[in-house]
């Protein structure tokens, strides 16, 4: 199997009443992104206004060449609360997922996520979210 050409690694958690700046003391850390319910937002690519659906806080890694999703989940916990409690209180409340884009350069790679990363995630009640791209085809 070959190793994956790109992964991107974001931690999002997402719910109604979601507070981002209680999340944001909760976990003693800073989001990439965040919004309440209701918050008006302007797309960066587009700069179309819409309304925030729902409240969320997202915190983004660097993206990775290689494609070594343990390296990047890593990532994401280490500057984040360690405290099992806490994020145990975040996924009683809220969607918690690690949303990941996996994005190969040809039609076979892959990779391996280590126990110690899906046992980080399943401790702190974050789902895995996997969404693969395929190699562009040249046309």
């Amino acid at each position: 199997m070959a190793c994956l050409h790109l992964s991107t690694v974001t931690l999002r958690i997402i719910g109604d009443d979601l507070d981002p700046e209680e999340v944001s003391r909760l976990l003693c850390c800073r989001p990439t992104s965040a919004q309440r319910k209701g918050e008006e937002i302007v797309g960066k690519k587009t700069g179309t206004l819409r309304v925030a659906k729902s409240g969320s806080w997202r915190f983004e890694v660097s993206d990775c060449e290689n494609g070594d999703l343990d390296e990047q989940i890593k990532g994401v916990f280490r500057p984040l609360s360690g405290d099992i409690t806490v994020w145990r209180f975040l996924a009683s409340r809220f969607k918690m997922d690690l949303f990941c884009g996996l994005f190969m350069n040809c039609s076979n790679e892959g990779l391996d996520v280590s126990a110690e990363s899906l046992l980080a995630l399943g401790e702190r009640g974050v789902s895995l979210g996997l969404n693969l791209y395929g190699p562009l085809e040249n046309t």
